[in-house]
């Protein structure tokens, strides 16, 4: 509880309820060195919103959520099971106390779970027995990867570590991914990367060329990488007019047969 987390910081900055003083003095910081972070956060939960949504409409009723942090208000079951209360949902984070919160949350709903699990254990995660419970990944499924790809540093191989992830897909599958960059903002991203540096999540922002290459195996739905803003908008709520709008790039992929 002392030391802060990825997860509760984001969970602050979003405006929920689910941290502790640490994180909110860190994410204070945080908000600081990289103005706007409120709204990064919002626009980067609206392309999740977004992109379930999209995933729903072309077929998707299973999803395994990676680095989700704390299910509170607008996540994916919520966001899902308005449409169809069969989608199966599983939730994987690292972080102990966001996977309690996340099981105290989803005790009642027989089609959600939370497991603590580490993105960097591809084999962890999808063998999970969690995961087998709920999920079948002979079928095709929407893997979630929104905001935390930026903490898998460069020597954990993230072509790879992907690779993998995307082998154990079968073909009809998606990717949605979203990842800080420092392309447009780097003085105050770099700040921002100091800030996290000696928290348990430091951030790796990469450039928009790095977040493409992430989806190799996978066929790029249109518009491609580009800022959260600029992916399926459906409302004025999903931009800002600020240079914050681009601190994250956001995708979906889908796995062809050969993928």
């Amino acid at each position: 509880m002392g030391r802060p987390s990825a997860a509760r910081v984001y969970d602050y900055l979003l405006g929920g309820g689910h941290n502790f003083a640490a994180d909110r003095e860190l994410a204070e910081r945080f908000a600081r060195a990289l103005p706007g972070s409120r709204d990064i956060a919002r626009l980067n939960r609206a392309f999740l919103r977004r992109g379930v949504l999209f995933l729903i409409e072309n077929g998707i009723r299973q999803f395994l959520d990676i680095g989700s942090g704390i299910p509170t208000v607008g996540n994916v079951h919520e966001i899902a099971q308005a449409v169809d209360p069969t989608i199966r949902v599983v939730y994987v984070d690292n972080e102990p106390v966001a996977v309690a919160h996340s099981q105290l949350l989803l005790e009642h709903n027989d089609r959600a779970a939370a497991v603590e699990a580490d993105l960097v254990h591809p084999d962890g995660v999808l063998d999970h027995p969690a995961v087998h419970g709920l999920l079948d990944l002979d079928q095709p499924l929407g893997l979630l990867m929104v905001g935390v790809f930026h903490f898998v540093p460069p020597e954990r191989a993230p072509l790879e570590l992907l690779a993998r992830y995307r082998e154990r897909l079968a073909p009809g599958s998606y990717l949605a991914l979203s990842h800080f960059t420092a392309d447009t903002r780097p003085a105050e991203m770099a700040a921002m990367v100091e800030v996290m540096s000696n928290s348990r999540d430091p951030i790796h922002p990469r450039t928009r060329a790095e977040i493409a290459e992430l989806f190799t195996g996978f066929e790029l739905v249109n518009p491609g990488v580009v800022p959260t803003a600029d992916w399926h908008p459906v409302a004025p709520a999903d931009d800002v007019a600020g240079p914050e709008r681009e601190q994250i790039y956001a995708g979906v992929g889908r796995k062809t047969a050969t993928g």
